[in-house]
This record gives C-alpha cells, sequence and structure tokens, in this order.
C-alpha cells in the first residue's frame, strides 16, 4: 500500500505489492473450514514476483484458537485436541520477534527465530496453501507437519504426532496428506540444496527501529475477495 492506504501496482504485470514498513495480516483458516482462527498482524519488509518478507513484532496483539471450555490448545491431549468444541481470543505474541518468508505459489513458508539479543535460533519450514492475497493481507491453512532446521543446516520433522491425529481426526484426507508429505520432500531439496530463501542472508537482518507494532483492526475476521495468489 501507499502512504495513502491504496496497493500500488508492479510494473510488470497484475500483481499488486507492498511497500516495505506496510502493515498486513497473515491469517490461517480453521482447517476444513472458512472461519480464520490465527490472524497475526505483520509489517512488509520485502515484496515482489520472488518473495514476501513480513516482520511479526514482539508483543503483537494477535487471534489465536483456543477450546471453548478455556484449556489452551497445547495443553489438551492429543486424542481429543482436535474434536473439543473451540473459539479464539486475543493474546500477544511472547518471545523474541519472527521473520517470515513466502515464496508464491509455493506451498510452505520459512520463519527465523533468534533467541534475545539477536543470537539467530533455527529456520522453521511451515507447511501450508500457499498463501493467497487480498487488500490487507494473505490467507493461508497450516497442514500441521513442519521442519525444524538449525544453523548448521542440520534438520529434524516438527509435529508429526499432530500430524497424524489430523488425519485420524478427519481434518485432513489421504490425498491431502500425501501432497503435504510431498512438499515436505521437495522443501528438504531445497534445504539440502540451500536454495533461497535459506541462502539469502536473512539471519543477519534487523527491523527498521521506525517501524511500529501493527495494531489487530475491526474487520480482522471478514472474508475478503482475493486478488492474487
Amino acid at each position: 500500500m501507499t502512504d495513502d492506504g491504496t496497493m500500488r501496482q508492479a510494473a510488470a504485470g497484475p500483481a499488486a505489492y507492498w511497500a516495505p514498513g506496510t502493515p498486513i495480516l497473515w491469517r490461517y483458516r480453521e482447517n476444513g473450514g472458512a472461519k480464520f482462527h490465527i490472524v497475526r498482524p505483520v509489517t512488509v519488509v520485502r515484496d515482489d514476483a520472488e518473495l514476501l518478507a513480513v516482520w511479526l513484532a514482539p508483543g503483537t496483539e494477535c487471534v489465536k484458537p483456543a477450546l471453548a471450555d478455556g484449556t489452551p490448545v497445547h495443553r489438551e491431549p492429543l486424542e481429543s485436541r482436535y474434536t473439543k468444541p473451540r473459539t479464539v481470543r486475543r493474546d500477544r505474541w511472547l518471545g523474541t520477534g519472527v521473520l517470515k518468508l513466502a515464496q508464491p505459489g509455493v506451498p510452505w513458508s520459512v520463519w527465523l527465530f533468534w533467541e534475545p539479543g539477536w543470537r539467530f535460533k533455527n529456520w522453521y519450514v511451515n507447511l501450508e496453501e500457499p498463501l493467497v492475497r487480498w487488500a490487507g493481507g494473505v490467507d493461508s491453512e497450516d497442514h500441521f507437519l513442519d521442519i525444524d532446521v538449525r544453523p548448521d543446516r542440520s534438520w529434524h520433522w516438527r509435529d508429526e504426532d499432530e500430524f497424524a491425529q489430523a488425519q485420524r481426526d478427519g481434518l485432513m484426507p489421504a490425498e491431502t496428506a500425501e501432497r503435504v508429505r510431498a512438499a515436505g520432500r521437495a522443501a528438504l531439496e531445497a534445504i539440502a540444496a540451500w536454495e533461497p530463501p535459506f541462502s539469502e542472508g536473512w539471519p543477519a537482518w534487523r527491523p527498521d527501529e521506525s517501524w511500529a507494532v501493527p495494531s489487530l483492526p475491526e474487520g480482522w475476521d471478514r472474508t475478503p475477495a482475493h486478488v492474487s495468489s
């Protein structure tokens, strides 16, 4: 968006790109549903035909899923975690911030985490539907399975138990699960070859000190007209 809040058009082609410093929303729909249960206000770092990079600042007010009875999702036994009634609640992003990187049309995003004092901790490959853009941000659906990549380029799968439970509970059909596994294998090939964005020096990146922490706007849960992937 420009200073007056309108999206600026890319010079080549119909895609619209946000200027660095623009606040947008990064959202995830419920698995198998249409409502949004994860909503994070972020600040655009870079946006072009090759990459969308955004910064999730410490202390940002977000929307996260919660069980209707008040139990935090991560404390519910896995066997009933995805079958008990749910709601959403507002909360603050704790700890250090997160840099999120997404390549257009790719079924994962890459997140960078730091320890306090900006000591780089790890990359985190979040397997998900390719991001779909709208005027106020990007939308996706999380696929449970993830990959943790250490600074020495070693890696391991994350949340395989949740991935299996989601299939047992009917949140992920067999054909979708196979597609997710295939995406994971493709991500591992990119890691082994140390392709972008891993090779682009992002661990040394730092946010602009002039950026304000974006707020959670009214209408964060609206269903938009998507403009591109």
